[in-house]
């Protein structure tokens, strides 16, 4: 193949392979368990510096005592913060669920809005986290931007940026709505598969022909071009 000469065709190879490799909706991709919106925002905040394992681990009990904003809104500190401790950080992430919760119902009627601009005025939810509610959730735009899609996103040589926000901005550029979830979950999951921020797994790439950062050169077979050389990227801590 025609190795792409621009950061917006490599985007859209990435998107194409990843797709091949990742199939299904932001939904199918979304590695948190939920079954509704509210869910889904509550599992996020969690996953703040957790695992996702670890946070699917912990929802069952959560939500079968507080299964709406309403239960949540009203729930005993001591007792939310003993069913999240597993989580990490569970005095400040029980500050966010519980005052989330209380605004969700005084402001929204106990239903957790889809607009951006709502979102992030809501406790313990920054722009990530909305991204994620409007992309898994609502099937809405929304490219979040972890540290796996700050990586690989520089890696890729898609952007020099580092700053999350500005990352998001420009991967909008060149990722169509409609796939901007998707995208994001895809190279999430690359990039703990396969592009590790300590030990990438180059040999093993499938997009190795096309990345600038590639540490091997993939076999001519697969019709693709030597890869520049790598670029030192900083390691990200979670």
């Amino acid at each position: 193949m025609v190795r792409p000469r621009t950061p917006a065709g490599r985007a859209g190879e990435v998107d194409r392979r990843l797709g091949v490799l990742f199939p299904g909706t932001a939904a199918d991709l979304c590695a948190l368990d939920h079954a509704d919106a509210f869910q889904l925002l509550v599992a996020t905040i969690l996953s703040a510096q957790c695992t996702d394992e670890r946070v699917n681990l912990t929802t069952p009990a959560l939500f079968a005592r507080y299964p709406d904003a309403a239960s949540l809104a009203d729930a005993s500190v001591d007792e939310v913060e003993a069913l999240i401790r597993p989580t990490g950080f569970f005095r400040a992430k029980t500050r966010s669920l519980i005052g989330m919760a209380t605004q969700v119902v005084e402001r929204f009627d106990g239903v957790v809005p889809a607009r951006m601009e709502d979102l992030v005025t809501l406790p313990g939810v920054g722009r990530k986290t909305a991204n994620v509610l409007r992309s898994v959730a609502f099937g809405l735009p929304g490219l979040p931007v972890d540290t796996h899609v700050q990586r690989l996103s520089r890696r890729l040589g898609l952007t020099d940026e580092t700053d999350p926000v500005k990352v998001e901005h420009v991967l909008n550029t060149m990722v169509p709505p409609a796939r901007r979830g998707t995208f994001s979950l895809r190279l999430i999951l690359h990039g703990r598969a396969t592009c590790r921020a300590r030990a990438p797994r180059c040999a093993e790439c499938v997009l190795a022909d096309i990345c600038p950062s590639a540490t091997v050169t993939p076999s001519p077979d697969r019709g693709a071009h030597p890869p520049l050389p790598a670029t030192p990227v900083p390691v990200e801590g979670r």
